[in-house]
């Protein structure tokens, strides 16, 4: 897997102040793919991150790099769970592998993209929300994600996050290794 891509979707979510990111790979072969993301895994083992693949298909996958405190922290947030219990998540036992397995499933099932993923991205759920009520259309600002409240506040998150993107890639085109780049939570 190109590490360049991984810094350059997920190098807020490596230092530590973005829940997770999201980003497509094209892989050669399936064996590649699962070698990849083990190998990912393997190396985040002790900083609090993890990797999943959201689904694969015709040499594509879909790949999410998240803080598991982080999710877990979001998904507890005020009203969160009920929201996503309208989307098919069941309320009882809710913790963050149980709702990353139902996005999931979602995700490789379903005709329909699940835009609550914005959730599983550390987006506010007002935001989150307001995309989906407005089908996309309609937001004040669009930056990292479609703002449709608090657009002070996105533009402080938007600036930094892509702060953090310039300084890790920089630092990551200088040949600092990743595992430098992670903050270990």
């Amino acid at each position: 897997m190109d590490f360049r891509m991984l810094v350059k979707y997920c190098s807020p979510t490596l230092a530590g102040i973005k829940t997770a990111g999201l980003f497509n790979y094209i892989y050669q072969s399936e064996n590649e793919l699962f070698s990849s993301v083990n190998k990912l895994n393997s190396i985040f083992y002790n900083t609090g991150i993890s990797v999943e693949i959201l689904k694969y298909k015709d040499n594509f996958a879909l790949i999410y790099v998240y803080r598991r405190k982080m999710l877990e922290r979001d998904l507890q947030k005020n009203n969160v769970i009920n929201f996503l219990s309208q989307y098919g998540y069941n309320e009882k036992n809710f913790n963050y592998t149980y709702a990353l397995s139902v996005l999931k499933s979602k995700i490789q099932n379903d005709k329909y993209f699940p835009h609550e993923i914005g959730l599983f991205l550390g987006y506010p759920l007002y935001d989150v929300i307001g995309f989906i009520e407005n089908k996309g259309q309609k937001s004040k600002l669009t930056g990292v994600w479609k703002v449709y409240h608090n657009e002070d506040e996105a533009i402080n998150i938007f600036n930094k996050f892509k702060k953090c993107q310039d300084t890790y890639l920089k630092l990551y085109d200088k040949g600092e290794s990743i595992m430098r780049l992670i903050v270990v939570a």
